[in-house]
This record gives structure tokens, C-alpha cells and sequence, in this order.
């Protein structure tokens, strides 16, 4: 589902990556209300039945492509990415669709055994080996180390530092960072998923 240009599931290290299922979210909502998990995420807590629907209807958008991560048939982190267009001019349509913003989230009990980083490398060669996207962005609180070094050690770089644009419910304004890379450097680079 989501495109034909993109095969589920897909492995992805000791994980495996496919498009949700009811019974899935389920699992995802254990922990995404969490206080560990919201911390770091611009909604904060979601009402599960509006998040289900929402992860359920992505599915069929072309434009969205969605998964969970399953560790011997337990999700442990999902992974998001939404086609977009670039910022260019009109003439032509290489702008159209070329671009890609990247999320992922890992259930706080599995954290600091990698499935971040794994999970995030496997959404980035299905943006740039299977979709053809021309770059792919993400973002987070500047705060947020252990998102900015997934980011860092998949070879994306840092594109901009917001100063305190950034509201965050607990600290105040912060600032924010975005990271970025492009086709070509994903593809060429030696840690590459295959």
C-alpha cells in the first residue's frame, strides 16, 4: 500500500518495517502518551481513537508513508515519511512531490539499543532508493540530543539552528534545529542500508 514504488514489509536490522494495523496502534498508544515520549513531540497527547483513524488513512495517501516496527511481533517504533513538494520555481515539475519530511518515535522501554537509528535509515532509503526523492528534512528541539544525533549519525546535517523559535510546554521558547540530506549523499554514503 502507499505506492506502488515501495515494498512492505522491509527489513530493516534485527526489525521489521510495515504499514499499521488497528491491533498495532494499539500497541504504539502503551507508550505514546508517555511522559518520556511526549516530552519531545509537538502534540503532546493524542486521543487514541483520532490517532488510530489518522495512522489508518495514511495507509491509503500516496503522499504518506507510514510504519511500525516489529520486534518478534512487537511494535517498538514507528516510522513516518511525508512527501511534499520543494520550494521552486513553476516551470517544469521537478519540484513536485521531491521532498520528504522524516519522523520516527521508539517505545521508551526500548530505548538506547539503536531501533532509532534503524528505523529512521530504513525510512530514508525508502525515500531515496524506492520514491526517487530529491532531499528529505527533520526537526526537532535543539534540546533533544538523542533525536539530533540519529539524525547526525544517518549523515544528515544540521540546516538550520532556530533560536528559541521553538515553544516547548514545559521549558518555554527553545531553540529548534532541522537536518537535511540529499539523495545523492544517502545513496553514496558507505553506511547505506542494502
Amino acid at each position: 500500500m502507499t505506492s506502488p514504488d515501495v515494498t512492505w514489509p522491509r527489513p530493516a536490522g534485527s526489525l521489521t518495517l510495515r504499514p499499521p494495523t488497528r491491533d498495532d496502534l494499539e500497541q504504539v498508544l502503551v507508550w505514546r502518551n508517555r511522559a518520556e515520549v511526549t516530552r519531545w513531540l509537538l502534540r503532546t497527547t493524542v486521543e487514541p481513537e483520532a490517532f488510530t483513524t489518522a495512522w489508518l488513512d495514511s495507509v491509503e495517501d500516496p503522499d504518506q508513508h507510514t510504519a511500525v516496527a516489529l520486534l518478534d511481533g512487537v511494535v517498538v517504533g514507528t516510522g513516518s515519511l511525508d512527501v511534499r513538494d520543494g520550494i521552486g520555481q513553476f516551470d517544469g515539475d521537478a519540484w513536485r512531490g521531491s521532498e520528504g519530511e522524516l519522523g520516527y518515535l521508539v517505545d521508551p522501554d526500548q530505548a538506547g539499543r539503536g531501533f532509532a537509528t534503524v528505523i529512521a535509515g530504513a525510512m530514508l532509503d525508502l525515500a531515496f532508493a524506492d520514491l526517487g526523492l530529491h532531499r528529505v528534512t527533520a526537526g526537532c528541539f535543539a534540546d533533544n540530543v538523542a533525536s539530533w544525533r540519529v539524525m547526525e549519525k544517518l549523515g544528515m546535517r544540521r540546516e538550520q539552528h532556530g533560536v528559541r523559535d521553538s515553544w516547548h510546554a514545559e521549558l518555554g521558547w527553545i531553540d529548534g534545529y532541522t537536518y537535511g540530506i540529499l539523495a545523492e549523499e544517502w545513496l553514496e554514503s558507505p553506511g547505506t542500508p542494502s
